[in-house]
């Protein structure tokens, strides 16, 4: 077992041994392996396993359970330490994603998706926590724009050798998946290996916390669960179904993504230092309307594959600014509270993801530009809520209705 060293005394520690230099190891290993699964996933379930709108809905309704079932995090902490769990669950993450092609049927996708989900979400839970209790407040909006752009440059390097290497050696599913889910899995045992285990100055909670103060963050959580889902789910699909993209068709509109994530990720960390968290979310979800309506009009007036394109890596752009979402409970919490409340916040975020896939799947089927225009809605109900928040949030000052006091438990 690694040997526990406390935040305050890291500054000992060898440069590379450093917290950050842990968190930037898992912003690179994390999308090797998801990423890479989602940007061949709608071509592999098409093409080896004849999925249709409503399959694929299903499929994304199952890979949300984990997510759902988050708060499960709270009782493994009781006897694992944080860090741990979410090696552990990166580890996991990686394993599942290299036997994926191993399992072409309808039954093996889904098992197979729902134990890479295990990983993915669990880790993304504790991740988020970690990331809370590391990152001095000050500094956070920034070096959550550069994890961002890590994460992002791990992707290129993956996609990147997709879409030069897929037709020329001949690459199949099997082989590329075996590849990023390996690599994911072999760097989270490094992590673990290697770095110590580190001890935050604040004991968190070891249970359920459900607080009348966060009721804004839980709202905002639940909303961009509902939201993110039709992105997620759909806006990808579409560019197969409707266009025909091919595989390393999809996979270079994914490194567009990426591209302008490297560079525009710090700045976007930067922009809500200088905003504030409520104008960088507000900025977000107005800006998600629009795209989303637009998505709508390519199939209710057949406007065409350079404008979904488009429209593809706006809305993916949009999505970097929420962490200022992350940087808003930060400020609001409780120390103490930051992993029992990253946990809940996931729970509370797949809440409508369990359902929204699959039943938008079959709407899908009828009017997909009905599921975009739903969207749009959803983004508008952000907006509201987002307005809410104050220009200095802070405990005991979480909304524009509260009046300024010192943080009570409730």
């Amino acid at each position: 077992m690694s040997r526990i060293v406390s935040l305050s005394d890291v500054d000992a520690l060898p440069p590379w041994r450093r917290p950050i230099v842990l968190l930037v190891l898992t912003a690179l290993a994390m999308p090797i392996g998801f990423a890479t699964w989602s940007a061949l996933l709608n071509n592999f379930v098409i093409e080896v396993a004849q999925f249709d709108g409503a399959d694929i809905g299903v499929l994304h309704s199952v890979r949300e359970i984990p997510g759902f079932l988050a708060i499960g995090v709270i009782a493994i902490i009781m006897v694992m330490r944080e860090q741990v769990l979410g090696l552990l669950s990166l580890f996991l993450l990686g394993v599942a994603t290299a036997v994926t092609a191993w399992f072409p049927t309808m039954g093996g996708i889904l098992t197979i998706t729902l134990l890479s989900s295990i990983g993915f979400h669990y880790y993304e839970t504790v991740n988020q926590s970690l990331q809370l209790q590391w990152i001095d407040k000050l500094k956070a909006p920034q070096t959550l724009g550069w994890l961002l752009a890590a994460g992002s440059a791990a992707t290129l390097l993956s996609y990147g050798l997709i879409v030069l290497l897929w037709d020329r050696l001949g690459l199949t599913y099997n082989i590329v998946y075996l590849a990023a889910g390996g690599t994911t899995a072999l760097l989270a045992l490094l992590g673990f290996l290697l770095w110590p285990q580190f001890e935050a100055p604040h004991p968190q909670t070891k249970k359920m916390v459900l607080r009348k103060r966060y009721w804004l963050y839980y709202a905002m959580q639940f909303m961009s669960g509902a939201r993110r889902q039709i992105f997620v789910v759909f806006a990808g699909f579409m560019m197969v179904e409707r266009f025909g993209f091919d595989v390393h068709e999809v996979t270079s509109l994914y490194l567009i993504n990426l591209v302008l994530n490297m560079v525009c990720a710090p700045l976007l960390g930067k922009a809500v230092s200088v905003w504030g968290e409520r104008r960088a979310l507000v900025f977000e979800y107005a800006g998600l309307i629009v795209v989303f309506l637009a998505y709508g009009g390519i199939y209710y007036f057949g406007w065409g594959v350079v404008l979904a394109a488009t429209l593809y890596v706006i809305d993916h752009l949009f999505f970097a600014l929420a962490l200022a979402l992350k940087t808003y409970f930060q400020k609001i919490a409780d120390p103490g509270d930051i992993a029992p409340t990253a946990a809940v916040a996931f729970t509370i975020n797949h809440i409508a993801a369990v359902f929204l896939p699959a039943g938008l799947g079959y709407l899908w089927l009828v009017s997909p530009g009905a599921v975009f225009a739903l969207a749009a809605g959803m983004a508008a109900v952000s907006l509201l809520l987002a307005l809410m928040i104050p220009r200095h949030p802070e405990p005991g000052h979480e909304t524009i209705f509260a009046v300024t006091a010192p943080a009570v438990a409730e």
